[in-house]
């Protein structure tokens, strides 16, 4: 158990029989009044994420939570194969559960969180930025860099993003994980 005041970014907690991580808080002292918490929480299962108040002093069931690096190896069915890099050990983790899924290809490092009282695995991510090869786009023209259109591309993993005209087949490009977003091309 914590106190409500011991909340910071990144705490998990037990509440109403669910696993929330907070992503904000506010230690908010009113002129008139107690004090309180005023946080934001976000559901570990459906990502849901809702503003919450504790008063200072309330007690909050706090989850003890590991993170540990996984390497991708391979899907099987609605499930990804993942191996723990310290003990070799290989564990299914679904395909909702893991954040980027569209962009991981096989090799690719992860970070995987267990509770560590239940070793049941929370969810797992992807490095915010990945590096991808495009496999296909339409060409680009020489001279389109000045406008700011964008254009279809299929990367290596088969996700299908949005790049700028300029990119072409074959070029590897920096992608974002959280949304699918072009950040530039990578000089070969």
């Amino acid at each position: 158990m914590i106190n409500a005041q011991d909340i910071k970014n990144g705490t998990c907690i037990r509440m109403d029989g669910r696993l929330y991580f907070c992503v904000e808080f506010l230690h908010v002292k009113p002129g008139k009044g107690n004090t309180f918490m005023r946080t934001k929480l976000k559901d570990v299962v459906d990502g849901r994420v809702l503003e919450r108040r504790f008063n200072i002093g309330e007690k909050l069931e706090d989850v003890r939570v590991e993170r540990r690096p996984f390497q991708f190896l391979y899907t099987e069915g609605t499930d990804d194969i993942f191996m723990n890099n310290e003990t070799f050990e290989q564990i299914p983790i679904s395909k909702e559960l893991v954040t980027g899924a569209p962009f991981m290809k096989e090799g690719d490092s992860v970070e995987v969180v267990t509770d560590a009282t239940t070793e049941t695995v929370l969810y797992a991510e992807m490095p915010i930025k990945t590096v991808l090869e495009v496999t296909y786009t339409e060409p680009g023209i020489k001279g389109d860099t000045a406008t700011n259109t964008l254009k279809p591309a299929t990367l290596e993993t088969g996700a299908e993003i949005r790049v700028p005209l300029f990119v072409n087949t074959g070029d590897k490009i920096e992608v974002d994980t959280r949304d699918g977003s072009y950040i530039c091309r990578v000089k070969a």
